[in-house]
């Protein structure tokens, strides 16, 4: 029931933040490429697309937690958590083709040696857009981390990514007043560079997972310090864990007194498993093997 309900918080608090992200991307986007295009400004048009390709990356994470929240079946005993991997890998692949087009297209203009002129409408709204967006990721990045969602981590970088192509689009400004024509096609290429190492990090984090990684350094010590702290546990080891989505696997073996039964062994498990369950943040699956502990037998 405790695992039910951490699953069920959780995908609550991430559709809410990814609705709020929409609405928020929906405003902003309008406004930078309408001034954008009024301004002739190409690093403001091409942060009103990132801004836009923000309501596909929402949407992705909207997917990946329906799916990824669905109970156990026969086909996918262990759940369906690596559905929010994939929705943070396509978050990733997305990321990249739009750092790659801004790139591109930045590069042409200064090829066709195209020169813009200052507009303080330009300086306002990438400054508006730097508030919002870096709340925006600040927000999604605790709920994230809260969670353990792997797809709304990446949505969270993706909005970190959009603050900061708004500073390049500052920078640039800045630049311009001094009289560098190309300064604005310039922070359009520091934009695209920056969406797209963004997109190739969440890649590796997917990666990793989809290697079966171990959870990370502070999980583990905190499970360590959870079996330590059960006095009928007299030894352990073969600790293993794993993530799948937001979800941890976790199996270990544990020693006990040989002369319990097998009743009195068993709720030593259930204790256990209720502990990890309370303690452990994320929503765990445990598979406990039990042994006696006994002088001649292998640790």
């Amino acid at each position: 029931m405790a695992h039910e309900n951490k699953q069920e918080v959780a995908a609550r608090q991430i559709k809410s933040i990814t609705y709020i992200g929409m609405a928020v991307n929906i405003a902003l986007a309008t406004v930078k490429i309408a001034i954008g295009l009024l301004a002739a400004s190409l690093a403001l048009v091409a942060d009103g697309i990132h801004s836009l390709s923000d309501l596909a990356t929402d949407a992705v994470v909207l997917w990946g937690v329906r799916l990824g929240s669905k109970e156990p079946d026969p086909s996918h005993p262990y759940g369906h958590g690596r559905a929010e991997t994939l929705a943070a890998g396509l978050i990733a692949v997305i990321l990249i083709s739009v750092g790659g087009a801004m790139i591109f297209y930045a590069t042409m203009a200064i090829a066709r040696d195209e020169v813009t002129a200052p507009r303080i409408a330009v300086l306002i709204a990438a400054i508006v857009s730097i508030v919002a967006k870096e709340w925006l990721y600040r927000a999604t990045q605790r709920i994230a981390i809260r969670s353990q969602s792997p797809a709304l981590y990446a949505n969270a970088w993706h909005h970190r990514s959009d603050a900061l192509s708004s500073v390049a689009v500052v920078i640039g400004f800045a630049v311009l007043q001094f009289g560098f024509g190309h300064g604005d096609q310039v922070a359009a290429i520091s934009v695209g560079l920056m969406v797209m190492w963004v997109g190739f990090k969440v890649i590796g984090d997917c990666l990793r997972e989809l290697a079966e990684s171990a959870v990370d350094q502070d999980t583990i010590e905190h499970i360590k310090q959870i079996i330590d702290s059960d006095p009928s546990i007299r030894q352990w080891h073969k600790l293993r864990t794993r993530t799948v989505g937001r979800e941890v696997f976790l199996d270990l073996h544990i020693l006990v007194d040989p002369d319990l039964n097998v009743t009195a062994a068993h709720e030593i498990t259930v204790s256990l498993e209720e502990a990890l369950d309370e303690q452990i943040k994320r929503p765990i699956n445990i598979t406990i093997h039990i042994e006696p502990h006994t002088p001649e037998l292998p640790k």
